[in-house]
């Protein structure tokens, strides 16, 4: 692709980056003025990348005009953690058919719980995330589960960053958060009561890989009925143990390096 830059110092692999970034919040399609402005560049640059990148099938145009995802990126993402998202789909699915409740696989992302799995029930509860979607690790059951169980150098980090709220009871406050990570390592698990989306918990347990930290797996329950949701506990970690057994051969970075994200994001320090 073509590259020339008005805005020195950036590179048009930057400028990609920015155009497809777009689209990561957006579930419509988007014109031109719009992907302009969210990449933060002018109108000329944009129409000229996002041509090329339909040209590539990367985008695509809708009928009416406006811009999308490409079914060529979709087909490489597809890629993107398949090794621990086959291995691991038919413990998650059977922990769906123990329990009867939305199931979920994340992994670390940086400074969040990236989704790899997810299994919905037919209850209606609100979807906060989606496969392949991302939620801040300290406000989702899975993510509060990586953060307890990690070394204590990702915890210190992560919380030396501003914690947003997403609602009303998201625990954003570093020492309420710390104290309750510790309880976490503690019990084993972790939970949140309507801290990503309201009328919905969780739960969620880690899932070790030859000693160390892997993933975390976990349950969305309507807070109708999240009251005795540690009843579900042992269905969690049997398959916990399931999916650590089913990946112990695969190196993890294998299993988990081509889908990590940068390193935690730390205020003041290089990255």
């Amino acid at each position: 692709m073509a590259g020339g830059s008005s805005q020195p110092g950036r590179s048009v692999t930057s400028k990609i980056l920015a155009i497809l970034s777009a689209f990561e919040t957006s579930r419509r399609a988007l014109n031109l003025t719009e992907i302009s402005k969210a990449a933060d560049l002018p109108l000329s640059t944009t129409h000229r990348l996002v041509g090329e990148l339909v040209d590539e099938g990367i985008l695509s145009r809708t009928g009416n005009g406006g811009i999308q995802l490409g079914l060529r990126l979709w087909a490489i993402a597809q890629n993107t953690g398949r090794q621990l998202r086959d291995t691991a789909r038919p413990f998650v699915q059977d922990l769906f058919s123990l329990t009867g409740e939305t199931s979920q696989l994340a992994i670390r992302d940086g400074n969040m719980a990236l989704y790899i799995d997810r299994v919905y029930g037919t209850k209606r509860i609100a979807r906060a995330s989606r496969v392949g979607g991302r939620l801040p690790l300290h406000a989702t059951a899975v993510g509060k589960a990586i953060l307890a169980f990690s070394e204590d150098w990702v915890m210190d980090a992560y919380l030396e960053q501003p914690l947003e709220p997403l609602t009303p009871h998201t625990r954003s406050n570093p020492v309420q958060l710390r104290n309750e990570l510790s309880r976490a390592r503690h019990n084993g698990y972790a939970i949140t009561r309507e801290e990503v989306r309201l009328g919905t918990c969780s739960i969620a347990v880690p899932v070790y890989h030859t000693g160390r930290l892997g993933c975390s797996i976990g349950l969305v329950i309507p807070t109708s009925h999240a009251a005795n949701m540690e009843r579900h506990l042992p269905v969690l970690y049997g398959i916990s143990k399931r999916i650590e057994a089913a990946t112990s051969h695969i190196p993890l970075e294998t299993l988990l390096g081509i889908i990590s994200g940068p390193d935690m994001i730390v205020p003041g320090r290089e990255n």
